[in-house]
């Protein structure tokens, strides 16, 4: 069976956690649930990057909806012991940077100079901090570890 056709399968709609899971990969399931709301958030109301990438048309719009859906539905593909949770989490936790980039390259584009640390950071250091902090909690070598043995 390939990881696809079994992801979907055995899912229990009321475990958003897993008790089990070590501590990087549990504080990485509760930041992916509260990144996925604000994402959701902010492409809703056009605030935050994903928002932005709906505002330059509907291709990049498809990326940030696409994104905002990962963050939830990786956390909880992994609370429910599936490793397809974890590479759309790991996805997930690369959106941000991409989306920013994306979106200056189109403000390049309109003749607006971005340097690269807003390219990176999107001039909110404490939020980059936090995108950092989950994409190290997921390649951490115990959440890689465990995702390897007990993720099916």
């Amino acid at each position: 069976m390939t990881m696809f056709s079994r992801a979907f399968s055995q899912l229990d709609p009321r475990k958003w956690i897993d008790r089990m899971h070590p501590q990087t990969l549990g504080i990485a399931t509760w930041l992916l649930y509260l990144d996925g709301v604000f994402a959701t958030l902010g492409f809703l109301d056009k605030t935050n990057e994903f928002g932005s990438l709906r505002v330059i048309g509907p291709i990049t719009g498809i990326f940030g909806l696409a994104a905002c859906v990962c963050f939830i539905g990786g956390g909880f593909l992994m609370a429910n012991g599936k490793l397809l949770g974890w590479y759309l989490g790991i996805a997930a936790s690369f959106s941000p940077l991409l989306a920013r980039f994306i979106i200056s390259i189109h403000q390049q584009n309109l003749g607006y100079t971005i340097s690269l640390v807003n390219r990176i950071t999107g001039g909110d250091t404490v939020g980059f901090m936090f995108e950092a902090a989950l994409v190290v909690l997921l390649l951490h070598p115990m959440s890689r570890s465990y995702a390897r043995t007990w993720l099916r």
